[in-house]
């Protein structure tokens, strides 16, 4: 069976989760230091963050008022990097279309999708099964669809023409999660002690991704993971998952224990701090560092918006929040400079041997 696995070479769009291997590749497999142990695996207390609240006015007072949320908004990102939030303000049925839409992609046949694979991080659509297919030593069981998405009118007409309703469906979920970007925006500044306005508008203009992930039933989920250990180039993300797989790193004694399952919430959506929010806020807050595990009996999809500025614009350290005692901590970058590292730097990425944020940190 090891010669077997060993030889084994996958084609773009016959890889093993699409062809549904009964086993995992040699190339599948990660380290044993970076293996799920899922007999341990246990959900984690993120915080909960209910944006009702986040809409009250300055004013208001009592534990339920914008002041509290705000508390809430700051330690959880000092503390975890991550919250989750409810009565976001998008519609179950909105959430309930986008993620059919994903699911009726993903059923398509091989060819259909091929049309649109490319190793070209750059490309606004693409399709893939690897950062780099047939490039990356190191494979991942997952296949995603990733596009641009604001302003939404300039790349839906890119889009997956199929299945037949995606852009209407995935077109409105992404519109509405752009909105409520705008409002975390704010909250998450103000929770800084900087203006709500800091950056909404930039925020406004900026890029918007869609990362569309499939992962399929794995046989030997603890040989592999689906995503691995990464934090998001974004400002911050905004997550919808069908199930729970997402895993997050936090600190603590016992190496076994340092990765914990974030708990599946019906109808919330997860909010993810990423690098840049790192280098705006000079340190203060931090980039969740983050991974997909994987099951045996059912395929999870996940639908994430990653929001940042333009393009070419670049996120410093904001700065009111640098001083003697804080002097600045990262150069600046932008959403291209990370495009342009990725590029270069995919496999060693995809093995955990680069770090973007590591590029960017002073002293």
């Amino acid at each position: 069976m090891e010669d077997e696995k060993r030889s084994e070479n996958y084609k773009a769009g016959q890889s093993a989760q699409e062809v549904g291997s009964t086993h995992v590749p040699l190339c599948y497999e990660v380290p044993h230091s970076q293996r799920p142990n899922l007999d341990s695996t246990f959900a984690t207390e993120v915080p909960l963050v209910d944006l009702a609240a986040l809409r009250l006015t300055a004013t208001t007072v009592g534990p339920s008022g914008r002041s509290a949320a705000i508390r809430t908004l700051r330690q959880a990102c000092l503390s975890f990097g991550i919250f989750q939030i409810v009565n976001h303000g998008i519609e179950q049925s909105v959430l309930d279309k986008a993620m059919n839409a994903a699911d009726e992609f993903f059923k398509l046949p091989g060819n259909e999708k091929l049309k649109l694979m490319s190793n070209d991080v750059h490309k606004s659509v693409r399709y893939g099964t690897s950062l780099k297919d047939g490039v990356d030593k190191l494979q991942f069981w997952r296949v995603f669809l990733k596009h641009y998405a604001n302003p939404l009118n300039d790349w839906l007409q890119s889009w997956p023409p199929n299945p037949p309703t995606y852009r209407e469906d995935m077109g409105a979920y992404s519109s509405q999660v752009q909105k409520l970007a705008l409002e975390l925006a704010e909250g998450i500044t103000e929770s800084l002690g900087l203006s709500p306005k800091y950056m909404s508008e930039k925020i406004k203009d900026g890029m918007q991704v869609i990362v569309v992930n499939c992962y399929p039933p794995c046989p030997e989920p603890r040989l592999t993971l689906g995503l691995p250990s990464h934090s998001d180039y974004s400002c911050f993300t905004i997550l919808h998952q069908s199930s729970p797989g997402l895993e997050i790193k936090v600190d603590a004694q016992d190496s076994h224990c340092s990765w914990q399952l974030v708990p599946y919430i019906d109808g919330a959506l997860q909010v993810l701090i990423g690098d840049h929010f790192e280098v705006l806020s000079n340190g203060f807050y931090k980039s969740v560092v983050h991974r997909a595990i994987l099951n045996s009996e059912k395929t999870r999809i996940s639908i994430a918006s990653l929001h940042s500025l333009g393009m070419d614009e670049t996120v410093e350290p904001a700065y009111e929040l640098v001083d003697g005692d804080h002097p600045k901590a990262y150069k600046g970058s932008s959403f291209k400079d990370f495009l342009d590292f990725l590029s270069v730097n995919s496999d060693a990425f995809a093995q955990g041997k680069v770090n973007f944020l590591d590029t960017l940190q002073l002293n």
